[in-house]
Order: C-alpha cells, then sequence, then structure tokens
C-alpha cells in the first residue's frame, strides 16, 4: 500500500528514512542481538542510544552546559503541573494566553499559586498573538509562561517576551526543531515528542540549571525535576522506544543541516500553502498574517457542509488527516518537519481542483 500525506496535529508523520532504520532494527539492533523494545534501561546498548540522543540535541538547538536535558513522561499536561511545582517559590507567575493549551496550564498553576494573566487573544478565539505590554509584567514573578507555537489555533510567537530577570517558560511542543531559538533565552522549554521529534510518549525538558533546586516535601519524587537531571533521565524506566525513534529523528535532522536548514524548508513549505489561501475565493486562513505559525494551518471555506465534502475528498486522495480541531471546525494542515515539501504542493494541488469544482 502507498503511503499517504499525514497532516495529523499529532501523533504526527515521521521520516520515512526513521521508520525504515526502526524496521531493519528491529529484531537486533547493532549486534545485540535484541530489539530496543526489549533492552534494560541500565544496559551498555541502552545508555549509547539515551546519551547519543541527548548528545544530537544538544547540537541540533545549541544547549549550554548550564542546561540539563531530560527525558521524561506523562506529556505537556505533567508539564503544566511540574512547571508550578517545581518553580513556583514565591507563589506567583506571569502566563500569556493564547489558546486550549495555554489556558490549560494556566488552571494547573492557579492549584500552587497566584497567576497573573497579562494577556490574552481568547477574545479574536485565538487568531493572533497579543501585543506585550511590559508594564503589565510581575517584577517579582517565579517565571514567565508562553506558548511558542499554537496547534489549535495556528499561532505562533514571532519574537519572544523581554523578561528581564524572570525566567522564561515555553511550550514548544509543536514547533521545537522547526526554527531557531536562543536556548539562553529561556530558563525551561519543554516538548511532547509526538509532533516533531517521535512518537508519543517522551516529553524532552531543557532546563537550566539554577531552577534545579529542592522543591517542597510534598511534590512527589516522580514530579521533581531535580530527581530526573540528577539520574539522567534514568530514575525509573524511561519510554525506552520513543527516546530511540527520537534519537533517529534527530540524526535524520543533522543529516539535513540541522535546525537552520529545516527552517527554510518549513517556510518554503508555509508559504506554498498560505500564498494559496491568500489568493484563493473559496478558502480563507483564519489567522493573523503576522501570527501565522509554519506547523499549523487552519482555514474554511465558510460552508461546512463544504468543510466536511472537502475532507472526505481529500482523503480519498491519500491527503488523510485534515479535518481541524473539533472546537474550532474547518481544516487544519499541520506541516511539521517531516511533511516533505512535495506533500504540501499536492494539497495545494488538490485544492485547487476542489475550487474549480465547486465554485459557487
Amino acid at each position: 500500500m502507498n503511503r499517504v500525506y499525514n497532516f495529523s496535529a499529532g501523533p504526527s508523520v515521521l521520516p520515512e528514512e526513521v521508520l525504515e532504520t526502526a524496521r531493519d532494527e528491529m529484531l537486533n539492533w547493532h549486534g545485540s542481538g535484541m530489539s530496543v523494545m526489549e533492552m534494560s534501561h541500565r544496559s551498555k546498548w541502552y545508555d549509547e542510544i539515551i546519551k547519543k540522543a541527548e548528545t544530537d540535541l544538544r547540537d541540533l538547538m545549541n544547549i549550554p552546559s548550564n542546561y540539563k536535558v531530560l527525558f521524561l513522561q506523562g506529556g505537556a499536561w505533567t508539564q503544566f503541573a511540574m512547571v508550578p511545582m517545581n518553580l513556583m517559590k514565591k507563589g506567583k507567575a506571569d502566563y500569556v494566553n493564547t489558546g486550549s493549551w495555554s489556558k490549560k496550564a494556566i488552571s494547573e498553576a492557579r492549584k500552587y499559586g497566584k497567576v497573573n494573566v497579562v494577556a490574552s487573544s481568547e477574545d479574536a478565539g485565538f487568531t493572533y498573538i497579543p501585543e506585550l505590554n511590559p508594564e503589565t509584567f510581575s517584577r517579582d514573578a517565579d517565571y514567565f509562561y508562553i506558548t511558542t507555537n499554537n496547534t489549535i489555533y495556528g499561532t505562533r510567537y514571532t519574537k519572544l517576551p523581554e523578561t528581564g530577570n524572570v525566567s522564561l517558560v515555553a511550550d514548544m511542543s509543536s514547533n521545537i526543531l522547526s526554527e531557531v531559538y536562543d536556548v539562553t533565552k529561556f530558563g525551561l522549554i519543554f516538548a511532547g515528542a509526538q509532533k516533531n521529534m517521535g512518537p508519543a510518549g517522551v516529553t524532552v525538558v531543557i532546563i537550566r540549571e539554577d531552577l534545579i533546586s529542592d522543591v517542597q516535601p510534598e511534590v512527589p519524587t516522580m514530579l521533581q525535576y531535580k530527581v530526573h537531571a540528577e539520574n539522567s533521565s534514568l530514575f525509573n524506566t524511561p519510554p525506552c522506544y520513543s527516546i530511540y525513534i527520537c534519537g533517529l529523528v534527530f540524526e535524520w535532522l543533522k543529516k539535513l543541516g540541522g535546525v537552520p536548514a529545516m527552517q527554510k524548508i518549513n517556510e518554503e513549505k508555509a508559504a506554498i500553502l498560505y500564498d494559496f489561501l491568500d489568493n484563493s475565493k473559496m478558502f480563507k486562513g483564519t489567522v493573523r498574517k503576522e501570527d501565522r505559525s509554519l506547523m499549523n494551518v487552519p482555514f474554511v471555506t465558510g460552508d461546512k457542509d463544504l468543510d466536511a465534502r472537502f475532507v472526505k475528498e481529500a482523503e480519498q486522495k491519500g491527503l488523510v488527516n485534515l479535518k481541524g480541531h473539533r472546537s474550532v471546525g474547518g481544516m487544519r494542515a499541520s506541516i511539521y518537519n517531516a511533511m516533505p515539501v512535495e506533500g504540501v504542493k499536492k494539497l495545494v494541488e488538490f485544492m485547487k481542483e476542489f475550487e474549480a469544482k465547486n465554485r459557487i
């Protein structure tokens, strides 16, 4: 069977080369006589896998030595709680509300301290990134929290907030490794793997060492960054196979030329789709132009029945998972790192055909 072009928001498309390597190594990883799925996380083989994955991620993101890289579990949802549990020392944090995931993070953080929502774009259905006024920032906040890319609504920060001495914390789940970021601008970055790094099951946390300190004794052991940092992500059995696949993705990215090369490809893919949307008489993008995501592109026809027909007919053409999030409707094309340029061209080709056939 031919592979489809998978526009899913997550779990999402993986590079074919990575899947082929995983297939070839499935029964016998590098002469070990066993699959990575069967290995002890304490074995010399797995030690090699996890250490190389960390080294490659450090290279790709230019992560300084005073930051720890942790491979954890529990997804972004667990990080919504772990961040305030570990970082809220004075009991106050600033958050920007740019969508469903930041709302959930705000709700979790309120269980542990005072949350100052400095700005929100909820008034316009999260279709833009709000302007930030530094006068609204709390100078005594423990941290300042943003979601760099909003998967559901298709917005992204093109400029990071200047937070001074307050550590910037970012949920980078849907755009990590898609564009160049200066890690030193952040105190903590976290990202679920299942969009740009690998399969579901592993969450990467990049945290500056000065933020890893003793926490309140009532914080569960498994939810302390300090514990995971001291044990090099091996405190308990990690999601071994997911980390292995992430490692293969990191190798693939390095071969391509790293994040700067990937960013150029992503900008090209996004431009192909947005240029069509801007000139179409039927399809319309839903996001303010200056805040458009490179990863998630929501669009509509303005007619729910037509939207449904488009999604159905696209699937028949091998263009799958284009239905928009249930809270938004319409369509959404997630064009993560592993989506080839060819896939976006095929999508636009079909959109042109559909428009010509269904002109009102």
